[in-house]
């Protein structure tokens, strides 16, 4: 439909989402004028208290989980919210609307003896175990997200300062640091493995990460190596690049880090969502409790 299209036009030139996010959009807006179109009236610009009831109550029926109802809803009231904003309907619907609280679940991590299990995976000289190895310190060692690292150019680094300038979601720029690990590893795989995988291309292509075949990485190709990496190691169940993030957080205020420069490193734009990561605290909590506290005789 012309004003979805409109809508999808406005998120990804003047938003600058990412293809992802413009997809979930685009998702939960359709399957809205789907909805209106059973019921009978399928104009987006009329739609009131009762239609936004009747979809509520379609959405109950469907059993979605709170945090898929809560994503539709936070879609159709920005959907609204450009409408009503390039004058297309008076108010917006959805404005009022609040969904059931969303019970966050607590981000899955690994223990630092975890992650030098993993890191054992990469131990090999080949080409492709270079690049592995490069992808586990900087994923781990910035807290960077999957598709900032596959989107990651070589003019974004700087070796000397250890600093990594980052795009990150709603064109957001931050600047990360890292440690010497990770510019070993990172070094070392610019200079001989990457020029490997990439042969002549490797010389004009700007991305840092390379396949197989010489061409950049994608989100789906990282999560297939994170994959096997832990398949080929001694620890259990899945892994996705989140994790290594959660990783990075959860160790970063287990050693005293300030919440705040956490905050900046992940390119949250709220402390609320950082502060997630300081249930894993505990054992650092734990620790200092039976340190100080003063036990009854």
């Amino acid at each position: 439909m012309e004003l979805i299209d409109e809508f999808i036009t406005y998120l990804q030139v003047e938003r600058h989402y990412s293809p992802r996010t413009v997809s979930a959009y685009e998702r939960d807006v359709n399957d809205f004028a789907k909805f209106l179109k059973k019921s009978g009236d399928d104009d987006l610009l009329k739609v009131d208290a009762v239609a936004v009831s009747a979809y509520m109550t379609e959405m109950a029926s469907r059993d979605y989980t709170s945090s898929t109802s809560a994503r539709k809803l936070s879609s159709l009231r920005a959907f609204y919210r450009y409408l009503h904003k390039v004058g297309r309907v008076k108010e917006n619907p959805f404005a009022l609307v609040e969904s059931k609280k969303v019970h966050n679940h607590l981000p899955q991590f690994f223990y630092e003896p975890e992650i030098e299990e993993l890191f054992k995976t990469v131990q090999g000289t080949d080409a492709l175990s270079v690049r592995n190895r490069a992808l586990l310190e900087v994923l781990y060692g910035t807290g960077m997200r999957a598709s900032e690292c596959v989107n990651l150019e070589l003019n974004q680094i700087d070796m000397n300062s250890r600093a990594i300038l980052v795009h990150g979601k709603g064109n957001k720029d931050r600047y990360v640091i890292f440690g010497e690990r990770a510019r070993d590893a990172l070094q070392n795989y610019i200079a001989g493995a990457r020029k490997e995988l990439g042969g002549v291309r490797s010389l004009v292509e700007p991305h840092v990460f390379l396949n197989q075949h010489g061409k950049p990485l994608t989100v789906r190709g990282l999560e297939y190596i994170l994959e096997q990496l832990i398949k080929q190691s001694s620890l259990p169940g899945d892994m996705h690049p989140h994790m290594l993030r959660h990783s990075f957080a959860t160790h970063m205020l287990n050693h005293g880090a300030d919440l705040r420069s956490v905050q900046e490193l992940l390119g949250h734009a709220s402390l609320s969502t950082t502060q997630i990561y300081t249930h894993v605290t505990t054992e650092h909590m734990l620790a200092d409790y039976k340190q100080f506290f003063p036990e009854h005789k």
